[in-house]
């Protein structure tokens, strides 16, 4: 059963989640905020929880529908593979994504009854988001693009700083977007290997619908407002000045953009660019997380 949970819950890949609550706390004490041990705590068992039932809702109805028997696995792409080598454990897989769910929602509960019920505008489609991404929002295009990062941005990161802070500010507003525009390329990019599986069983991602160039100008397009509102976000003072040592991450990015356009179509070619884009967006974050330290220092 342990192996089935860490499977479905892709537990690899919670660091991102790690890393936005880092980013909201490192945030809240860069404004003066003296954050609270069991706020932190809270936040982060309710983090990780969403993305673990994500995760294991993903993996139970792609292999229901078929499509985990479709996709080419990449070590970032493709699902687990979890229920295919043993398909008697689905049920447990989606008793575990339920479970998960319910830890969200009990946990969101707690902070609205500390917080009060405006925190139900980043609760609630939280967790539509969760239940709905596999069934629902991967056949409508632009909600799918946008959709993870909302999620990690807009309602993970800026729900934690708002815990944490008890109110929002714009600075909050720049780095939760930024972080948004981050995660949704880590998606977009994930899909290209699986465009074709995807089109059998009926869900319309961007590289579906728009075809693989395209959507590589977008994902070029999204990490240039990314950098772009970074840079205006310190330079109206929204954001310290210190974390502009995440631009030391660039190189990776001038490297990454041109190799996942020149690839696109290949599988095998792309699948280190899978693996680049994971490693930028993780430094990016965690560069940003020390200069806010650096801030607050």
């Amino acid at each position: 059963m342990l192996k089935t949970v860490s499977g479905v819950a892709r537990l690899n890949f919670l660091t991102l989640t790690l890393l936005c609550v880092l980013l909201a706390l490192a945030y809240s004490l860069a404004a003066g905020v003296s954050v609270q041990l069991l706020p932190f705590i809270v936040v982060s068992v309710i983090a990780l929880a969403a993305h673990a039932s994500v995760n294991a809702f993903n993996e139970y109805f792609d292999f229901r529908s078929g499509l985990d028997f479709l996709t080419p696995k990449t070590p970032f792409s493709g699902g687990s593979g979890t229920l295919i080598r043993a398909p008697e454990k689905a049920r447990w897989a989606l008793t575990f994504a339920w479970i998960t769910l319910g830890l969200v929602v009990l946990g969101g509960l707690f902070l609205v009854s500390e917080h009060g019920w405006p925190l139900l505008w980043i609760g609630v489609p939280g967790v539509i988001i969760i239940y709905s991404y596999t069934q629902y929002i991967n056949r409508l295009p632009i909600i799918c693009l946008v959709a993870p990062g909302i999620g990690f941005g807009l309602l993970m990161t800026l729900g934690a700083i708002w815990v944490f802070q008890g109110s929002l500010n714009i600075g909050a507003w720049a780095l939760a977007i930024v972080v948004s525009l981050l995660v949704s390329n880590l998606l977009l990019l994930n899909q290209f290997p699986d465009a074709d599986a995807d089109r059998k069983v009926g869900r319309r991602t961007l590289p579906i619908v728009l075809g693989k160039e395209r959507s590589a100008v977008v994902f070029a397009l999204q990490y240039g407002l990314a950098m772009a509102l970074h840079l205006i976000a310190i330079a109206v003072a929204w954001l310290p000045a210190p974390t502009i040592i995440a631009l030391l991450s660039l190189p990776i990015l001038i490297k990454l953009v041109p190799g996942v356009y020149n690839n696109k179509g290949s599988v095998i070619k792309l699948t280190p660019f899978l693996g680049l884009n994971v490693i930028f967006i993780h430094l990016y974050l965690l560069l940003l997380v020390a200069g806010l330290i650096w801030a607050w220092w």
